[in-house]
């Protein structure tokens, strides 16, 4: 199986402007770029694709060019409903840097090479009569609103200055050509049209026997409809500021058995021989999630290094075995993260800290649940109606967890 085929057998391919040509360029060197919207300080899973196809190029011996965009983020790439929200310079710039630390650390593992660039320093460079007679006349008004993102827009309306991106990312491709060869850009299906758009200016810039190619891959979804890359409505962070190693991890755990095969294709560097076992395993033993597990695996690693791995691993087994006192202070507000909290002072007996907790609704409630045995205390059972929890006895000095069933937490944190 040769490369290009690799990439179609993990679903990473479906637009390509020229396939045929493209399978015999593949065989040799050539650099390959991707751009990325400063829209935030971090990426996020759903960048995860195209950031990790530029590191299969990569490891087949390509050049990858991640695009940060710098200029082209303070116009908005169109979306199908409404105008973007306008970000300041100081922000896109703030921006800018965020992004260009995690594509280095990714991408330039192993010791492989990678140039990031910013498209900021030459798109500014361009004054409005240079750009309407060395790009705007290359480019046909009603071709423009033909494509899917524009005509999706006309109904309600879109701005001249969104209407004019994929000029401004076409420009992109050409400076890109003209400075590194780049002859690929790879992109999400969504971002078609713009390939398109940059492959033709090229085209009628330098001629017909210059030869770029145009690569896109199918957006990732999921099977229920919902969207990919979120947890209860957050979204999941490349930046353990934002999104913590564990929390990271417990998401591709919790992937469904139906997504699963899907993701572990498009997102993980397992041969396709591999993958095939996994789907062996999917099947017939879809309890054990080795899927999620292998993929969990390899993508925080990945992300976070091997002792951020680890530590989620760590707390995971943990969770199953309550032997919180085995966990750093640092480990434990990673694990009960997103379970509700109550600061307390010196001690407060249990009755009471389940009422104040919001844990249960009344002291009955509370005498009931720790008389059935329903209560633990930093993973040990509690059935004294009198026991109570205290700082000294928190883990940490600080920080006392209370189980109530099987999944439901409360942290009391002692001041």
């Amino acid at each position: 199986m040769n490369f290009l085929d690799e990439l179609a057998y993990r679903g990473l391919i479906k637009d390509v402007t020229d396939l045929e040509s493209l399978k015999e360029r593949i065989n040799k060197p050539m650099t390959v770029y991707c751009g990325f919207d400063p829209t935030a300080d971090s990426l996020h899973i759903g960048h995860l694709q195209q950031l990790l196809l530029l590191r299969r190029y990569q490891l087949q011996g390509h050049h990858p060019i991640a695009l940060i965009g710098g200029a082209t983020g303070m116009i908005g790439d169109p979306r199908p409903t409404t105008e973007r929200s306008l970000q300041t310079l100081d922000e896109i710039n703030h921006n800018v840097l965020g992004l260009k630390k995690q594509i280095e650390a990714i991408l330039s593992q192993k010791g492989l090479p990678v140039t990031v660039v910013n498209n900021y320093d030459w798109l500014s460079k361009l004054n409005i009569l240079t750009f309407l007679r060395d790009y705007g006349k290359h480019f046909n008004v009603n071709y423009m609103i033909s494509k899917d993102i524009v005509a999706s827009r006309l109904a309600t309306g879109i701005s001249f200055t969104e209407f004019t991106y994929t000029i401004l990312q076409a420009a992109d491709w050409l400076h890109l050509y003209r400075t590194y060869d780049c002859q690929m850009q790879i992109g999400g299906s969504d971002q078609w049209g713009n390939l398109l758009s940059g492959s033709e200016l090229i085209r009628k810039v330098l001629g017909d026997k210059v030869k770029v190619y145009g690569v896109t891959s199918p957006l990732i979804t999921k099977s229920d409809g919902s969207k990919f890359g979120k947890s209860e409505g957050k979204n999941i962070w490349l930046d353990a500021e934002k999104t913590d190693a564990y929390t990271f991890y417990q998401f591709w755990i919790n992937v469904s058995d139906a997504d699963i095969i899907d993701y572990i294709k498009r997102l993980s560097f397992k041969t396709v021989e591999e993958i095939e076992e996994l789907v062996v395993k999917t099947a017939e033993a879809p309890h054990l999630r080795e899927a999620q597990k292998t993929l969990a695996a390899e993508l925080t690693e990945l992300v976070f290094g091997k002792e951020a791995l680890e530590s989620a691993m760590k707390i995971t087994e943990v969770l199953f075995s309550m032997a919180f006192e085995t966990l750093s202070k640092k480990e434990l507000e990673m694990a009960f993260a997103d379970a509700t909290k109550t600061s307390v002072d010196s001690s407060v007996l249990l009755i009471d800290a389940l009422v104040i907790s919001q844990a249960v609704k009344s002291k009955r409630e509370a005498r009931e649940l720790i008389q059935q045995g329903s209560i633990s205390v930093n993973g040990s059972k509690i059935v004294d109606l009198e026991f109570e929890c205290t700082k000294s006895d928190a883990l940490h000095q600080s920080i006392t967890v209370i189980r109530k069933g099987k999944k439901h937490y409360t942290v009391l944190m002692f001041n």
